[in-house]
């Protein structure tokens, strides 16, 4: 076959860029000598295809666009076996040709899992007095007992649950509940304090599982279900903030704190037998080879990156602790407000207050179908604004009706969870493949957040009474409305500042169309691409039109590669292919007999 390049002059349509043809039909010969052999020539075809974009290094591990699929397709090896020993249940073995499907039973796995794994940082919380009496010793040593779990969750946030960017989350999470689980059995036996702290700060260590499935859930719904999966994987985790202090006290009202720990070892192997059976071997997203492969080092040192050069994740950062710290004060002010004048509540009637913020949670749902029909910057604004209204309820009437601060307990749970899935849908816009270290960065915010607002909040309460409090709520959702009306939408990826109506996502359009599925929800870029989502894709036209084996999903439910390639991998793919003339989905046709065609794929997924 002859390899230069072809004869017919380009069109208007098909305006040839500067690409190196010699090399292309060179890489296409077989396709071309196999054109005419009906279904082995497209066989041979995808072969050429992919060869050809591992070539020119568009071929990424594919993810699919409905988070389900992804992978290499060539050479592809299934994975039979976890840890080099424990064989993995062969339905829920990775194939990219089979993707997993992500339907509602295992989302709520996934919830039910958060809840009685961050469960072990609160279970310690009511039983500060018998373990007092337990080890002999006074409350001033035990109350250490709370800070060393948070601790140690906050090193677990830092050092270990960026790794699911890193390793694959099937054996991670199940090897971060083995440890949890093996480290509460000493915590239920041991008789001395020392060691008792020591492993409350291990276990806060290995309790990070649930911000492992937070990610997880993201890439595995689809792109429209994306916010609602998170949102149920959240609202398990709020249960369990709440149920474990009702949990905890209860049993132990009635039995030894020790109970509690071995309730807590029944519970977590609960959830590592459910994690066996029911968790999908999701494949690494570390698929880089040479230097472009991640390290572990590498993470930790792209995380703090993140933390500073991302606008986006900036922004939802702030926003998120300036929530957490208002969210954090009202609930731990709560307890002096309501053991005060003019109410004089019992620690058991205060404590049945968490009911209220439990039914708040059970919106979670609700409150994500309803994110993904917004684009998340309104949606985070909705929310703040609600937070205020009610609020202003409690900073009015807290103090004189119960019913005020009944009202206020549940909107504000409401609202909270709202923005909490919103910026962390904003900020999963930004990448992919870092999921789990932008969410590392937005939990330690929270952390931070709830720290500050409950130091500073009770000292603003005990100093100044409930009234002066209540506006320091009210001033930090100020500053959060502040935060988010300084960066509007549509800004694009690489913007601080300002609000810019004139692309695709414009200051007015609220709803969230096929273009914010793949990035630019909060003003950000797409899926690891740059502002505007731009991605390269290889089709393949035949008689019924173009086939794409880059950036689709074909009937079979295979995914070539990844469509939304952007950042360094599409900048240098667009280098060495020229960027082209053609118009928007049109890109130059090779005619190498079977017309492959470069498709520049603009903001479609």
């Amino acid at each position: 076959m002859d390899s230069s390049p072809p004869s017919e002059p380009p069109t208007e349509k098909t305006a040839v860029a500067p690409i190196p043809l010699a090399t292309l039909s060179a890489q296409a010969t077989h396709v071309e000598a196999g054109a005419e052999a009906g279904a082995e020539a497209e066989v041979e075809a995808e072969a050429g295809v992919v060869a050809l974009a591992t070539e020119t290094g568009v071929k990424e591990d594919l993810e699919g666009e409905e988070g389900g699929g992804g992978g290499h397709t060539a050479a592809f090896v299934q994975k039979t076996r976890d840890f080099g020993f424990l064989p993995i249940p062969p339905h829920l073995r990775y194939d990219p040709a089979r993707p997993f499907h992500f339907g509602l039973g295992l989302n709520i796995a996934f919830g039910f899992a958060s809840t009685f794994i961050v469960s072990n940082l609160y279970y310690n919380q009511p039983l500060l007095i018998q373990l007092s009496h337990s080890f002999n010793t006074s409350y001033s040593s035990v109350s250490s007992i709370p800070s060393l779990v948070q601790a140690g969750y906050a090193t677990g946030l830092l050092l270990i649950s960026p790794l699911g960017d890193l390793l694959p989350r099937r054996p991670l999470v199940l090897l971060t509940v083995t440890l949890s689980t093996s480290l509460t059995i000493p915590l239920a036996l041991t008789s001395n304090l020392r060691l008792f702290q020591v492993l409350c700060y291990l276990v806060g260590i290995s309790t990070v599982t649930p911000q492992i499935l937070i990610p997880l859930a993201a890439d595995l719904a689809p792109p429209e279900r994306r916010a609602g999966a998170i949102s149920i994987v959240l609202s398990g985790l709020l249960f369990g903030i709440l149920i474990a202090r009702v949990f905890s006290g209860i049993i132990a009202e009635f039995a030894s704190w020790r109970v509690v720990y071995y309730f807590a070892i029944g519970v977590q192997s609960l959830v590592l037998v459910g994690a066996y059976l029911l968790l999908p071997d999701y494949p690494s997203k570390n698929t880089g080879t040479g230097a472009e492969r991640l390290t572990y080092g590498k993470i930790l040192g792209s995380m703090a990156r993140y933390a500073v050069t991302e606008p986006v994740l900036v922004q939802c950062t702030l926003v998120n602790l300036a929530s957490a710290a208002a969210f954090g004060n009202f609930w731990v002010t709560l307890t002096f407000l309501l053991g005060g004048e003019p109410y004089n509540y019992s620690t058991l009637v205060i404590g049945l207050f968490g009911l209220v913020g439990m039914a708040g949670v059970s919106f979670g749902p609700l409150v994500g179908y309803i994110i993904d029909k917004l684009v998340p910057w309104y949606a985070s604004l909705v929310a703040v604004a609600g937070s205020i209204i009610f609020q202003v309820i409690q900073t009015a009437a807290g103090d004189r009706s119960v019913a005020a601060v009944v009202l206020a307990a549940f909107g504000l749970d409401v609202f909270r969870q709202m923005l909490q899935v919103s910026l962390t849908t904003a900020a999963f816009s930004i990448s992919t493949p870092a999921r789990a270290r932008l969410n590392a960065v937005l939990i330690l915010g929270i952390f931070l957040g709830q720290v500050t607002g409950t130091s500073v909040g009770t000292h603003i309460f005990v100093t100044y009474g409930f009234h002066a409090n209540a506006a320091f709520c009210l001033a930090l959702m100020g500053l959060q409305v502040i935060i988010l009306l300084g960066r509007g939408p549509g800004v694009g990826r690489g913007g601080w500042v300002g609000w810019d109506g004139r692309r695709g996502v414009g200051k007015w359009e609220w709803r969230r169309g096929r273009q914010h599925e793949h990035g630019r929800e909060f003003g950000g870029g797409d899926d690891d691409g740059k502002e505007g989502g731009e991605g390269l894709g290889i089709v393949m036209e035949g008689e019924a039109g173009a086939l794409p084996l880059i950036g689709r999903r074909s009937e079979s439910g295979m995914s070539m590669t990844k469509g939304s390639a952007g950042g360094s991998k599409a900048s240098s793919t667009r280098a060495l292919l020229g960027e082209g003339s053609g118009r928007e989905g049109q890109g130059p046709k090779l005619g190498l007999g079977l017309s492959l065609g470069l498709e520049r794929v603009v903001g479609r997924g």
